[in-house]
């Protein structure tokens, strides 16, 4: 049964939010993330950076090795939601029509008609999605930046909430294709799922040892676009928007850095951190919002030198020496 969430109050200031309508979706937040861990034994973390990109409309790609239960994940997440949900299985032969349809003929009407693709949907998994070459990856760009897809010259749109979560191997295993930087580039957060440590390893084994219990459905589509507009109308404090505005230019000035963050990452940044401080029940951003995204957001978004790259230097160290050497200064 999907919880409701309440419309702002008509007594609320123009940038504030009724604070009941904050308690209850702190309320909502917390039971989504807990019903995800009903199938996904982990970091209590991960369902909730995938409920800040859905909120602030973004896609979010995971990083991992088979069997960390990376689809697991994804699954109990799109149930928590009370969304539809489709999968794609990626392999070196599929093709883009396998993602958005093709038309048919019906016999019936003698006429062409549309069989919709997979991508027809709230929640779209891409699984192993660096498993297919390009051309097929690039299907997904329109979806993930237009919310749209073009087939055979008809552009047909994708009604919100859409979002397109992505499971992809490390590159350095066999029969992968790394995903072009413009692709990359359109998923809002990145995360790596590692190994569970030996105590969530052992929960999940007891876990599993039994019947699991059923993932609720604790939103429905409606509630997570007015969640999305309440994002929209948190606060921020103009000394933020300079925060940010530095810890993409650290990068951009890095030695080590080929290409760093760009606009679009700032940006990116932003909106998460606005989502990010509605599930947490505050309709103001804080610091902290920035520092702990910054690192989702921002590394797939730089591209390190060759030099770095044979040193093994990773983009997750520069945004974590930038959140150490950039300071928020705080208006007086």
């Amino acid at each position: 049964m999907s919880q409701p969430v309440a419309p702002p109050s008509s007594t609320s200031s123009v940038t504030g939010i009724d604070p009941q309508t904050l308690a209850q979706i702190l309320d909502v937040c917390g039971m989504v993330a807990r019903e995800v861990q009903k199938v996904f034994i982990g970091p209590a973390e991960l369902p909730e950076i995938l409920l800040t990109a859905l909120l602030a409309r973004g896609h979010a790609l995971l990083e991992g090795v088979p069997g960390v239960a990376k689809t697991t994940l994804c699954k109990g997440f799109s149930r928590a939601l009370g969304c539809s949900f489709k999968r794609i299985q990626f392999t070196p032969d599929l093709l883009p029509s396998d993602i958005t349809g093709t038309y048919i003929l019906d016999m019936r009407d003698n006429k062409f008609v549309l069989r919709e693709g997979p991508i027809f949907a709230h929640i779209v998994l891409g699984d192993e999605i660096n498993r297919a070459p390009a051309k097929t990856q690039s299907a997904l760009l329109e979806a993930m930046q237009e919310s749209q897809v073009t087939i055979e010259g008809e552009t047909r749109p994708l009604g919100p909430p859409f979002m397109v979560l992505a499971t992809q191997n490390p590159v350095e295993h066999e029969g992968t294709y790394p995903l072009p930087e413009a692709q990359v580039d359109r998923f809002l957060v990145k995360v790596a799922v590692r190994y569970p440590t030996p105590e969530d390893e052992r929960r999940m084994l007891l876990t599993y040892n039994r019947p699991r219990a059923e993932v609720r459905a604790i939103l429905s589509p409606e509630d997570i676009i007015r969640l999305g507009q309440l994002a929209d109308q948190v606060h921020v404090e103009d000394e933020l928007f300079d925060y940010i505005l530095s810890l993409t230019q650290y990068t951009r000035k890095h030695r080590r850095v080929y290409l760093g963050a760009s606009p679009r990452a700032g940006l990116a940044l932003l909106q998460a951190s606005k989502a990010r401080a509605l599930t947490k029940g505050r309709d103001y951003v804080l610091p902290d919002d920035v520092k702990l995204l910054a690192p989702y957001v921002l590394s797939h978004r730089i591209m390190m030198t060759p030099e770095a790259e044979l040193e093994g230097v990773l983009a997750d160290a520069v945004v974590n020496e930038a959140l150490e050497r950039v300071s928020y200064k705080r208006a007086r």
